[in-house]
């Protein structure tokens, strides 16, 4: 198990790396890599707008050759789908237009970026803060996703966030053992096709 000191801050020089991460990681957990008809879409997506809005909420793994894992946050989900809505949103049309129904499955994706508001899950108010992690192979089964998840966790503590919440791919078992065994548990918005996980932090 890790002690920890491999975790440090997220800087600005770390995002190539992470957006590597994000996409090597993107399909259940497996390499998404050439699945969408770009790899910069979920980056753009589930990394770097974090990072832009609040990279103070960012933590990498880092054992001295650079990134291997992370985890980025939004400590008040309603405020970040506020940011997002006003400073997100326009990069990411003039990006992505938005998609006329039917749907693809890629399509579905790019929606996400035109209406953010899908984060505002019933739980927002109990659980604000939301969270996204992802480890390359060689990092996992080490202890490092628990110290990230645990170092989130304490930086919420302290500063007055009552809970955290994540949503997954069902498809992606060994991520849903892994929640479990760091304190997640289902919330009633959870389906089988939208699993919703929250972690309560402050005392009840």
């Amino acid at each position: 198990m890790t002690d920890g000191s491999a975790i440090r801050p997220y800087q600005a020089s770390d995002l190539a790396a992470l957006r590597d991460i994000c996409v090597r990681t993107g399909a259940a957990g497996g390499d998404a890599t050439g699945r969408w008809s770009t790899d910069e879409l979920l980056p753009d997506l589930f990394l770097e707008p974090y990072v832009t809005a609040a990279p103070e909420w960012a933590w990498v793994v880092d054992e001295g050759d650079g990134p291997v894992g992370y985890i980025v946050s939004a400590p008040r989900t309603r405020s970040f789908v506020a940011w997002w809505r006003t400073r997100w949103s326009p990069w990411f049309a003039e990006r992505y237009p938005e998609p006329s129904e039917p749907y693809s499955a890629q399509e579905e994706l790019v929606l996400r970026g035109h209406h953010p508001e899908v984060l505002l899950i019933p739980e927002v108010d109990e659980y604000p803060a939301h969270l996204h992690i992802d480890l390359l192979p060689e990092a996992q089964s080490r202890g490092f996703g628990r110290a990230l998840v645990e170092t989130l966790v304490t930086a919420l503590a302290k500063a007055g966030v009552p809970g955290v919440h994540l949503t997954m791919d069902p498809a992606n078992t060994a991520a849903r053992a892994f929640y479990a065994a760091v304190g997640f548990e289902e919330l009633p918005s959870s389906t089988a096709t939208a699993p919703v996980l929250g972690r309560w932090i402050s005392p009840r």
